[in-house]
């Protein structure tokens, strides 16, 4: 196999293998989006599918001796000379090592963004869940019962009476 060859294959299958296909997928909501999702994850498949059997077997030897017979050994042996004499390069990553660091910062910089978005979603939840209960209980909520809950609005509005300060 040639080493650029090998090189794809394996990047294409290691990528495989790292995708969490279920994980995004229970985030879709949208049935475009399912649809959208399950063409990405078909396209996907196929092309690894071909860069593993494409690119995972070395390919066939020539067998020049069967060319020689019936093209003659002269022009064959031109052929197996140029053929031998062809070096395809070594792939070097030179771009893997430059942005390495990047994303691997990048990455960091993500996971600190979704724990401040977890906790910040939480903090949401909470506060919705305290509207709702609020929004049952208003009708025959007292005023104690509300301060009770809101032990600032109680000062501030205590604060305005000693100050004989009536909003007007």
């Amino acid at each position: 196999m040639s080493g650029v060859g090998k090189k794809v294959a394996d990047v294409a299958f290691k990528a495989s293998k790292s995708i969490d296909w279920d994980g995004m997928a229970k985030m879709i909501v949208t049935d475009e989006a399912r649809k959208e999702f399950s063409s990405l994850r078909r396209a996907f498949e196929e092309v690894n599918s071909t860069l593993q059997t494409k690119f995972s077997q070395e390919p066939e030897p020539i067998d020049w001796e069967y060319y020689r017979k019936g093209l003659g050994s002269r022009i064959v042996d031109s052929y197996k000379e140029y053929y031998d004499s062809v070096e395809i390069p070594k792939f070097v990553d030179k771009t893997t090592p430059e942005y390495k660091p990047k994303f691997d910062a990048l990455l960091v910089e993500l996971k600190e963004a979704e724990q401040k978005s977890l906790k910040e979603s939480e903090r949401l939840e909470k506060e919705i869940a305290e509207v709702q209960e609020l929004k049952k209980k208003l009708s025959t909520m007292t005023a104690d019962e509300y301060f009770e809950k809101h032990p600032e609005l109680k000062q501030k509005f205590d604060d305005e009476i000693r100050n004989d300060y009536w909003g007007y």
